[in-house]
């Protein structure tokens, strides 16, 4: 059972649930591939508070994750699947021909022993195998795929995400994200075959404010609770945001806006926009 939900023994425990890693098979990470981590508390340079609602969280050290993937024909075995407290997803080590340690988002399907390989040529599709778009087979689950050439994956590396490659004409590849968007790559970009595993990871409830402080998530005080010139939401007599659309402190749009700048050099590789759930169409 991926999902274990406690008995309502406390008020902490009461609809809390917790993720068991029921995939995860290797406890220890490896030492070579960890960096430290160091925390802000959302302070800039000065030391001035730029970031709201962040501070504290356990200590964590990142692990260097191989997002490019450039190791070509050279075969690797999987020694283990590992918790990574820095992203949702789980990770996975690989062990090279060569010797050499290399860490990979873990897809959902791969075990520990198998062996996989990435490849500027085709190869066969299974989950964990990398290749140009060029090489993959239309209508296939992929995950962390490049937006340019040899800049590594950018798209799609959440936990139980994948995008679905659609279709290929000439230079570009069309595929579908997840949140309803349809885009035009590169078929020279790598993409990794499969779906990201941990896909329980949406269905985990922290049940107490405690696990939001060990995430390193400190309270956050309600516009309408504020004072009228510190949140458009704030002042007023009673509990009233005064016909404002929902915005930050700032008022920019907090629903339904553009979550992408305007300008890009790729903007013309949109074919469609993402899906809007506040006003229920897509976003042009």
């Amino acid at each position: 059972m991926p999902i274990r939900v406690y008995k309502k023994t406390t008020n902490g425990r009461r609809n809390a649930s917790v993720n068991l890693h029921a995939e995860v098979t290797k406890k220890s990470p490896e030492k070579s591939l960890l960096r430290p981590l160091h925390k802000t508390g959302g302070r800039n340079c000065q030391g001035k508070l730029t970031v709201i609602q962040q501070g504290g969280g356990h200590k964590r050290r990142y692990r260097l994750i191989d997002f490019k993937r450039q190791k070509d024909d050279m075969p690797a075995i999987v020694v283990g699947i590992e918790y990574d407290p820095n992203r949702s997803c789980h990770i996975a080590l690989l062990k090279y021909t060569d010797g050499s340690l290399r860490y990979i988002l873990s897809p959902k399907g791969l075990n520990a022993g198998d062996t996989i390989s990435s490849s500027a040529n085709q190869l066969d599709p299974r989950p964990g195998v990398c290749m140009p778009l060029r090489h993959i087979p239309t209508g296939m689950e992929l995950h962390n795929i490049e937006l340019f050439p040899g800049q590594g994956g950018r798209l799609c590396r959440s936990a139980g995400g994948s995008v679905r490659l659609t279709n290929k004409e000439g230079r570009w590849a069309t595929i579908v994200l997840p949140s309803g968007e349809i885009r035009q790559v590169s078929v020279e970009c790598r993409a990794t075959i499969g779906s990201v595993g941990n896909g329980d990871h949406a269905l985990v409830v922290l049940g107490k404010a405690g696990r939001n402080r060990w995430l390193g998530r400190r309270p956050r005080t309600r516009g309408v609770a504020m004072s009228h010139h510190q949140h458009p939401h704030g002042g007023g007599e009673g509990r009233s945001k005064g016909g404002q659309a929902p915005s930050n402190a700032s008022g920019t749009l907090s629903k339904g806006g553009r979550t992408r700048s305007y300008g890009k050099s790729s903007d013309h590789r949109i074919l469609r926009r993402r899906y809007s759930r506040r006003y229920g169409q897509l976003k042009v």
